[in-house]
């Protein structure tokens, strides 16, 4: 199992997942408050993060402990954007611990984690490869190949957990991904939550949404939405998202979908 984290909206930087909340990454990587399966994170972290100036995100991983690499707290108070996803990994069993198996992982624009386990048969057809045997490398894989056939993002997130989960129903199937300008997530047997930094006293029901309009290019007028496995901090707001469903953030608001 693992933890993820990501931000949209206006920039901040990588810090305010990781380091500055009282739960955020780095503590949820030694002592997860609501982790279901396993107790620590601690066979790798990555974090991936827009700059404007790049075509592609910029991506940092280690398949070490996040609490171990002495040049992250610099790194992530450095590196800022409107569009963030950081994770911190444990490998489920018989998965191979190494860069290649840690998220976020990445083609062209778009940034993936996965939250979960599911057995790799169930993904043989949905994907022809993936950079690791790891079975959260197969996800992202599946997930990329329908982003390149023109699919919208949260689209393609939906149909790989919904295939996939009815293969192995035993599946946990939390995706989180982003593009620069849009996040995206599932629940499928874990927990999501959910804070706008912005008005709205609650999740919006299945197929509406929280938000009204925001002027494109500046997401959130100075606010933004934080999506993470657990609570980073303990500021009221946070709302969990249910179970099989699918959550979309984009600067014209936040919608939530039934999967």
């Amino acid at each position: 199992m693992c933890r993820h984290a990501a931000w949209l909206g206006a920039p901040r930087s990588l810090a305010s997942l990781i380091h500055e909340p009282e739960h955020g990454l780095l503590r949820q990587s030694y002592a997860p408050r609501m982790q279901r399966h396993g107790r620590v994170n601690a066979d790798g972290f990555g974090m991936g993060w827009y700059d404007g100036s790049l075509p592609e995100p910029v991506r940092y991983r280690r398949a070490v402990p996040m609490w171990t690499d002495a040049n992250l707290p610099a790194l992530a108070h450095a590196a800022r954007s409107g569009c963030l996803l950081a994770a911190v990994r444990t490998a489920t069993v018989g998965m191979p611990i190494e860069e290649t198996a840690t998220a976020p992982f990445t083609d062209g624009p778009w940034l993936l984690s996965h939250n979960g386990r599911v057995a790799r048969d169930a993904l043989r057809d949905l994907a022809d490869d993936a950079p690791s045997a790891c079975d959260s490398a197969w996800v992202a894989a599946a997930v990329f190949a329908r982003r390149r056939e023109g699919r919208p993002l949260g689209e393609s997130l939906a149909e790989v957990v919904v295939h996939a989960g009815a293969k192995d129903p035993g599946a946990r199937l939390n995706l989180l991904a982003c593009d620069g300008a849009a996040l995206a997530a599932t629940t499928w047997g874990d927990t999501l939550f959910l804070r706008a930094d912005l008005p709205g006293p609650d999740l919006p029901p299945p197929g509406s949404s929280l938000l009204g309009s925001q002027p494109q290019g500046s997401p959130h007028a100075g606010g933004g939405v934080l999506v993470a496995s657990e609570p980073l901090d303990d500021r009221p707001g946070w709302r969990a998202v249910p179970d099989r469903h699918l959550l979309l953030v984009s600067a014209g608001g936040v919608e939530l979908q039934p999967l």
